[in-house]
């Protein structure tokens, strides 16, 4: 069965709430959004009711730890006068990725793991490092 492009959107969206919650909306839709992503990629990767919760656990951990470690950098940064390091956040952020595939190696099963890679690659393809969608380069002349 093919799954249509834009369920693969949502499931983007939804992998991408680890690393980047709304926080704009109101805690009781922020939940609500959460929720349904979560179901979302509870479906596409055909997770049991004890694989959702552990997904979920191992994503909503990653997360907070990214997080902290983000607005440190970003503190120590502000505390030096100069902006975060690109470079150096871009690397933490490769970092939490490749420990969350750890983690999630240790619960999916190879062929989940393997979707789940497919998704998330996607969603790097055409999200910028804040979840906005990015725009196409504009064609060449040529």
């Amino acid at each position: 069965m093919k799954t249509p492009a834009f369920a693969l959107a949502l499931l983007l969206a939804g992998t991408a709430w680890a690393q980047n919650p709304p926080t704009a909306a109101p805690n009781t839709q922020m939940e609500a959004r959460k929720a349904e992503h979560m179901q979302d990629l509870a479906t596409l990767l055909d997770l049991s009711d004890s694989q959702k919760a552990q997904v979920q656990s191992i994503l909503e951990a990653q997360h907070a730890k990214m997080k902290t470690e983000m607005q440190q950098a970003r503190a120590q940064a502000k505390a030096a006068g100069n902006q975060p390091d690109r470079e150096q956040m871009k690397a933490q952020f490769q970092q939490h990725q490749q420990e969350t595939l750890q983690r999630l190696g240790a619960v999916l099963s190879a062929q989940q793991l393997a979707k789940f890679r497919i998704l998330q690659k996607m969603r790097h393809g055409h999200h910028d490092h804040a979840g906005h969608w990015r725009h196409p380069p504009p064609p060449t002349d040529g």
